[in-house]
């Protein structure tokens, strides 16, 4: 029996080895994990073995490309050997990329492959928005932007310059930018040019690619112009040559140049000057009107939006040796309008007057008057007139200028321009420092000597303030003790000319009374003076044509 139970082993045990020594090796089985961990160059994956295909897995991991189906031969992790899971770490990818990965298994039968799975690394072009400027000057600013670098390491910088072009980059204080999330990113300028308009936008790269942000613009702050004065030249006892170089408008125009001067240090604008154009470069003034035997300084002056600069100051006198008289108890002065019109000046009860009528053709700012010689234009330059609830009217009226029968040859010398109310009322027709007067002033200069009495034909009779000659004056001669020379200009009505020679009207520079007007309305009529005799005041329409008198500013 325990030979019969030995012999039955045996042979299974026989049977036993040659099962075994039959059986076939394969491959292994495997599966390829999912994909973690994704970054913009790596990830993790791996798989598990649950077979080792009969055969002992010598190698194993992850393989990975960019095409379906990778293999061993492409990119690989090695992640040892035997069945079960493992881990494996895909390092060195290429951002915003799509990739194919699949475990693998090596036994001594071959490779085995797990399923194609796929995945995206992180990151794309990046993304940016250009905004507004700030702490813009005259000479810098900081640009500003907005960025997402799309979890790339992103390079930031400003293209800028005075087109679209640019030209100029700066590179910005945060680059280089990483993370997704939107970044403020900024850079600041310095050395720009004044006044000038410059274009900028960000540009932002990383691996993938570059964006361009969209095109904003800015302007600095403008500064005052620079400027030389010219050397004086052609001096005479009553003119000089000098002038001078703009040779930068501080970025904004120049709207106003010239030179003044005065018998003191540092003259300004508001003492005596010329106006000799606009912009840039050099430019010549031509100084008039000066006394003999005088010592003046003189600078060039340029004007643009943010003020008045000046010159270097330059002194000179005049050539002579006395100064003008003009009466033994007189003397007097001279001033300048900005045409350049020479008008001389007397000083009578604490008031400094001219002694001649305004010529000038431009208000003291530079900008022309309209000379008016057609009649029914002129009436219309009262554009507007305002009923007031008492049936008082007041109006507006363009300023305007024509000469005695628009005859600028006959009169202009003599007499002057006649001026209409729009012109008296500006505040700025007279020189600069000088106004046209109020009729208090008119009564200041003209009471003392417009009381006659027929009794005592040596008192005041107004012939004190009256040019002398029956060249002007047609009925009565004047003695013009007082140097005032009151002239005969006339007068313009609406459309027609009339009183030359025999009278002489001026204006002041007050609204008046509310005499009768048309049809029982009230107007408010402009005061103005009369001439000859005894001086009186009246109300005047505002359309019509008067001389003019100006006086200095207290």
């Amino acid at each position: 029996m325990k030979n019969l139970i030995k012999f039955v082993a045996l042979i299974f045990l026989l049977l036993t080895i040659i099962f075994h020594s039959c059986k076939k090796e394969e491959l292994p089985t495997l599966s390829t994990s999912t994909i973690t961990n994704i970054t913009a160059t790596s990830a993790s994956s791996g798989g598990s073995i649950t077979s080792d295909g009969g055969a002992g897995v010598t190698a194993r991991g992850v393989c990975w490309s960019v095409n379906a189906d990778p293999a061993t031969s492409d990119s690989k992790t090695v992640d040892g050997n035997g069945d079960g899971q493992f881990t494996s770490s895909l390092a060195g990818l290429t951002a915003g990329s799509t990739y194919h990965v699949r475990a693998y298994a090596i036994n001594s039968v071959g490779t085995a492959y797990g399923a194609d799975l796929s995945f995206a690394t992180l990151g794309k072009a990046p993304e940016c928005i250009t905004q507004a400027a700030t702490n813009v000057t005259s000479s810098g600013a900081t640009l500003n932007a907005t960025v997402n670098a799309n979890y790339l390491s992103t390079t930031i910088t400003f293209e800028y310059g005075v087109t679209t072009s640019y030209g100029l980059t700066v590179t910005s204080a945060q680059s280089p930018v990483t993370g997704n999330s939107i970044t403020n990113v900024s850079a600041d300028l310095s050395g720009l040019t004044p006044g000038t308009t410059y274009h900028y936008r960000v540009s932002a790269v990383n691996s993938i690619g570059t964006t361009n942000g969209n095109d904003l613009s800015f302007t600095t702050g403008a500064v005052l112009p620079m400027l030389t004065t010219t050397l004086i030249s052609n001096k005479t006892a009553t003119t000089v040559t000098t002038g001078g170089n703009i040779t930068s408008n501080g970025g904004a125009a120049v709207t106003a140049r010239g030179v003044c001067w005065a018998t003191h240090e540092n003259p300004t604008v508001s003492d005596s000057r010329t106006l000799d154009g606009v912009g840039i470069g050099s430019f010549t003034s031509e100084i008039g009107c000066l006394s003999f035997a005088t010592s003046y300084y003189v600078r060039a002056y340029a004007i643009n939006i943010v003020g008045t600069v000046y010159g270097d100051q330059l002194s000179f006198t005049t050539l002579g040796t006395n100064p003008i008289i003009f009466n033994p108890a007189l003397t007097y002065g001279l001033v300048t309008d900005v045409d350049g019109n020479c008008y001389k000046t007397i000083q009578m009860g604490g008031q400094v007057w001219m002694a001649e009528n305004l010529k000038t053709s431009r208000y003291n700012d530079g900008t022309p008057l309209p000379n008016v010689t057609d009649p029914v234009e002129w009436v219309n330059l009262l554009t507007k007139s305002y009923p007031l609830p008492n049936h008082e009217l007041i109006y507006e009226i363009v300023g305007a200028f024509c000469w005695y029968n628009n005859d600028s040859s006959g009169y202009e010398n003599e007499y002057g321009k006649l001026y209409n109310f729009g012109a008296a009322e500006s505040r700025k027709l007279c020189p600069t420092g000088w106004h046209v007067p109020t009729i208090q002033e008119w009564h200041t200069l003209c009471d003392p000597y417009k009381f006659f009495n027929p009794n005592d034909p040596t008192g005041p009779s107004g012939n004190e303030l009256m040019e002398t000659t029956t060249n002007h004056w047609n009925q009565v001669i004047g003695t013009n003790e007082t140097g005032f020379t009151a002239l005969p200009g006339g007068i313009r009505y609406g459309n027609s000319f009339d009183q030359n020679g025999a009278r002489g009207y001026y204006w002041s520079s007050d609204r008046g009374g509310i005499p009768y007007g048309a049809q029982g309305s009230y107007y408010r009529f402009p005061y103005y003076y009369d001439f000859p005799s005894t001086p009186s005041e009246g109300l005047m329409e505002v359309i019509y044509g008067l001389s003019i008198r100006c006086v200095k500013d207290n």
